[in-house]
């Protein structure tokens, strides 16, 4: 899986900027008169559309904060996300959309004796954001983003080296399968690549047991296109 993933990253990393290009050329031949100076042009994901559609890939680091010990997994253990998007514009007068999606996230963080134990946690996301695009310039925006997101847990290992004994991350003495919590972080966009980074918040009590509390954090960057 993680040899796909990884292969799946790269492609699309090296075919974005023959796509963005093409996304150009093609809005430009669609749309733009011929007696229109090219320099003219503004990009279709900078002007008053209603709706954007786009893709995200690209690296994770998360932590886990149990009480319990044997749980805790408060160092930062690296991942992966893999997804889609949209957004919808709140109102023509405003550049304040409503942006949801779908991904494939890996969570998870590392603990007992010098690391040792290995929590893996992989999910499927959705967030529902609130993001307004301020633009800087005829083709270049900054986005700044705030929101909620659910998640279930569709997999995962926790792997103890000193035992070497592996069990799942959702059985019934670990970690519950579903998570949610707060999203904040920002995104910039030049014509139609985009990137940004953000923090998921884990807000939900992932610890089965009443007496203890578990709660995830994620960091992430993605890049990818709106269109």
């Amino acid at each position: 899986m993680k040899r796909m993933m990884m292969i799946t990253m790269l492609a699309v990393l090296t075919a974005m900027p023959s796509m963005a290009q093409y996304g150009r050329r093609h809005y430009s031949r669609s749309v733009t008169p011929r007696h229109t100076n090219y320099h003219s042009y503004t990009p279709r994901s900078l002007t008053s559309d209603l709706t954007y559609f786009g893709i995200r890939i690209g690296p994770t680091v998360s932590t886990i904060n149990a009480d319990d010990i044997a749980l805790d997994g408060d160092s930062p253990k690296s991942g992966f996300s893999l997804g889609v998007t949209c957004g919808v514009r709140v109102a023509p007068a405003t550049p304040l959309y409503l942006e949801t999606g779908l991904s494939y996230i890996e969570k998870g963080g590392k603990g007992g004796p010098n690391g040792t134990t290995s929590y893996s946690m992989n999910y499927l996301e959705a967030p529902f954001l609130m993001k307004y695009k301020h633009t800087l310039a005829q083709d270049f925006s900054i986005q700044p983003f705030a929101g909620v997101y659910c998640a279930a847990g569709v997999s995962g290992k926790i792997r103890e080296q000193n035992q070497r004994k592996v069990q799942s991350s959702f059985a019934d003495n670990a970690f519950k399968r579903f998570d949610g919590g707060l999203r904040i972080g920002c995104g910039l966009q030049y014509d139609y690549l985009y990137t940004e980074l953000g923090y998921d918040i884990g807000l939900s009590n992932i610890e089965r047991d009443d007496f203890n509390t578990a709660n995830t954090g994620c960091f992430f960057v993605s890049v990818g296109l709106n269109l």
